[in-house]
Formats: structure tokens, C-alpha cells, sequence
């Protein structure tokens, strides 16, 4: 009698320590996904204050550049492309977010081009208001590669922990997938060719 009762006790261990196992295991996953959503969400965040800085920068450029207004247009354009899309990061696939970036990155050039043409007028250049706002844009894209960067070391790490065996198991077994990362722009490994 005391044989059965010793090994149901230790079967009844056996049973606890592997449902807290999968306890926490499915807990810590479930953390990191949150961690991930949660940098995802900062990325959003600042994407928007960029978004937001649009506006001004083209009104105070409108003022000075009024014949310029195909290049204001374009920036126009490209920040309504850019806010239209959005992205579910629990949902999200490599194309998804690839195609977001894209959007972004052509925001970007087309600020590159609004910022480059204030170069022909020198009164804009010297504008107070002009000058912060360029400032506030140019502190901007730093947090969003700032933001970006997180969101990819969140990603890295809730990646591992899926491919990581026993957790992969687990993974495996309540769904969870892997999350894309951000990736340098096309052609952003070739030196950019400066004349004079």
C-alpha cells in the first residue's frame, strides 16, 4: 500500500511540474509577443510624429518655394501613402511589413528632395521656423532608427525563444509564429556618389 501511494505521489509531482513548466513557458512567450507589439507600437508612434511634422514644413516651404509645388505635391502624396498603411505586428508577414517600410522609405526620399531643394533659397534656409522644424525632422528619423532597432532586438528575441527547444514545443503547439524584422532599404549597401 505504501509503494502506490509513494509512486502516486510522485506521478501527481511529475503532472504539477510539467503543467508549470508549460505555465510558464506559454507565459514567457506570451510576454515577448507583448514586447514585440508593444516596440511595434513605439514605431507607430514616432512614424506618426514624423507624419505630423509634414504639414508644417510644407506650408513654410510653400511660402518661400510657390513654384516648387510639384515637389510639395509628391511630399504631400507620399505622407497619405505612408499614413494609410498599417500594420497588425501579431499578424504581420515579411511582405506586410516590407511593403510598409517601402511607404515610409518613400516619405523619406521625398523629404530628402523638400530639404534639398530649400538649398536654392536662402531666405527659407535662414527661416527660425524653418530651421526648427528641420531640426525636429531630423531628431525624428533618429528616434525611428532608434525605435526600429528596438523593435528588431524585441523580434530577435522572441524569435529565439520560438526556435529554442523545449520552448519551440510549446510555440509549436499554441500557435505561436515567428515576427518579421525591419531590413536596410534596397540599394542602401552601395555608397551614395557625391560631386561637386
Amino acid at each position: 500500500m505504501k509503494k502506490s501511494m509513494i509512486w502516486g505521489i510522485g506521478i501527481v509531482a511529475v503532472v504539477l511540474l510539467v503543467f508549470l513548466w508549460f505555465k510558464s513557458t506559454y507565459n514567457g512567450l506570451v510576454r515577448m509577443e507583448e514586447q514585440v507589439v508593444a516596440a511595434w507600437s513605439q514605431v507607430e508612434n514616432v512614424y506618426q510624429r514624423r507624419s505630423d511634422l509634414i504639414p508644417n514644413l510644407v506650408a513654410t516651404v510653400k511660402g518661400y518655394a510657390a513654384h516648387e509645388s510639384a515637389t510639395l505635391e509628391n511630399v504631400v502624396a507620399a505622407r497619405a501613402r505612408a499614413t494609410q498603411m498599417t500594420l497588425d505586428p501579431e499578424q504581420a508577414t515579411p511582405e506586410q511589413l516590407a511593403a510598409y517600410q517601402q511607404a515610409q522609405g518613400e516619405l523619406g526620399q521625398a523629404l530628402g528632395r523638400l530639404l534639398m531643394l530649400t538649398e536654392n533659397y536662402p531666405d527659407l534656409k535662414a527661416s527660425q521656423n524653418f530651421s526648427e522644424l528641420q531640426a525636429e525632422l531630423s531628431g525624428t528619423e533618429n528616434r525611428i532608427a532608434v525605435e526600429r532597432k528596438r523593435f528588431n532586438e524585441a523580434a530577435r528575441s522572441y524569435n529565439t525563444a520560438l526556435r529554442t527547444f523545449p520552448r519551440n514545443l510549446v510555440a509549436n503547439w499554441f500557435g505561436f509564429e515567428k515576427k518579421p524584422y525591419f531590413e536596410a532599404e534596397q540599394g542602401a549597401s552601395a555608397a551614395p556618389v557625391v560631386t561637386f
